[in-house]
């Protein structure tokens, strides 16, 4: 996810060295202090896939995995935290007792196998229970880490289908330019929106996959099938993700209308180089033409509720600089009634393979600080839980010294 490995793979470009001048002036990171909003986003992720940070392996016990759960969430609070962003459908599975697909093999070790208790149902229970919202995060089309359908449980909707899978990176794909794929990922999530009273359904940056060099994701067939009317294959695939997004919402909205509706993209939607419309950046992967994710248009349009973009460099970087892309987003936002949030890297905070800003407990607080400058702003999300509990640098600490004093309600 949120874009750690999308962000690894993507933005690499010659001559990214890092930059050591801000855009603009700084504030100090104590600027903010004591000047906290009384409602605002105060959120982290919590990635399941891989078990990055929940649950720590698979094959705990039940009891294991809940008390793990249940640490999360306290961690949240202890951070002054409002919200758990929990990764519920991480790769074409589920972590409740979905009719559509199996349950996740991050639970038992064994993709379907039942692992005795409700995952969501606790997590939705005990989240409300703290005073934090609860966010059901799900990747749409990634099915598996591996390209072997036949590691696959048996009976899993991509045996069943094998015209609905594509390998490509070392991954399998379900294919989004099949209308029977689209329709088919919302019924799988729209079951837990339904079931569980969640306070939000949340996508990634992931719809079509981050480009491998040397790779083709071979979707021409279905291009022929489907693609009458498109000038280009680009085109085509940005209207089937165009779809998916404009129908989950009008779903959501008729079948859950209290529940919101946001997308956390790679934060970059087309460099200005490109496109007068972009940002003042140099990054080497722009969601419009390698994701097939028209990010602005879906703000532009209104059919997300809030936006996350993951603006996970640090301030001053050379190729996609915090400083920029801040007032970028600011701008895509106003006057359109989507709320924005911004993706914070916790996770490069303290990285030794980090460059030095990030080796600077207070780089996290000052994107705080100049966050404050823009009112569009409503509050930051942070990748990730792992992170948020171990604090490798004191980035998080400094955070919530400099910013989250007193607590605060989300928006709404």
């Amino acid at each position: 996810m949120a874009g750690a490995a999308g962000v690894a793979a993507g933005l690499v470009t010659a001559g990214d060295a890092v930059a050591a001048r801000p855009a603009r002036p700084v504030p100090s990171p104590g600027a903010g202090r004591h000047h906290a909003r009384e409602r605002e986003f105060r959120g982290m992720w919590a990635a399941t896939v891989t078990n990055r940070d929940w649950p720590s392996r698979s094959g705990l016990t039940a009891a294991q995995q809940r008390a793990e759960l249940l640490a999360l969430l306290d961690t949240a609070v202890a951070r002054r935290l409002n919200a758990v962003v929990l990764q519920v459908r991480p790769t074409a599975d589920a972590f409740w007792p979905s009719p559509h697909e199996p349950w996740s093999q991050y639970l038992t070790g064994t993709q379907g196998r039942d692992p005795g208790w409700d995952p969501l149902g606790t997590a939705v229970t005990e989240a409300h229970r703290r005073g934090l919202e609860l966010h059901a995060w799900f990747n749409p089309y990634r099915i598996a880490t591996h390209t072997d359908p036949s590691r696959l449980v048996a009976g899993h909707p991509a045996r069943r289908h094998p015209e609905w899978v594509l390998p490509y990176g070392g991954k399998l794909y379900y294919n989004p330019g099949i209308p029977e794929v689209r329709a088919f990922v919302q019924d799988a999530m729209m079951d837990a929106v339904r079931g569980y009273d969640i306070d939000a359904v949340h996508f990634d940056d992931y719809f079509y996959p981050y480009p491998v060099a040397g790779q083709v994701f071979d979707d021409e067939a279905t291009y022929r099938r489907y693609g009458a009317g498109f000038a280009t294959k680009a085109a085509w695939r940005r209207e089937n993700i165009d779809l998916l997004v404009r129908e989950m919402a009008g779903r959501i909205a008729a079948e859950a209308p209290g529940v919101r509706f946001g997308i956390s993209p790679f934060a970059v939607w087309r460099n200005r180089a490109t496109d007068p419309l972009g940002s003042d950046t140099r990054a080497g992967v722009q969601t419009y033409d390698d994701l097939h994710a028209d990010t602005r248009r879906w703000v532009k349009e209104g059919w997300i509720d809030h936006v996350v973009p993951q603006v996970y460099w640090h301030i001053g970087f050379a190729a996609a600089d915090y400083a920029k892309l801040l007032p970028w987003w600011s701008e895509v936002v106003r006057g359109t009634g989507v709320t924005l949030y911004i993706g914070e890297a916790l996770y490069k905070a303290g990285d030794p393979a980090q460059p030095a800003p990030w080796q600077d407990p207070a780089e996290l607080s000052r994107h705080l600080t100049l966050a404050r400058t823009h009112p569009e702003v409503r509050g930051h999300c942070f990748f990730s839980a792992k992170e948020v509990g171990a604090d490798r640098n004191g980035a998080m600490a400094r955070v919530v010294a400099d910013h989250y004093q007193p607590r605060a309600r989300p928006p709404r």
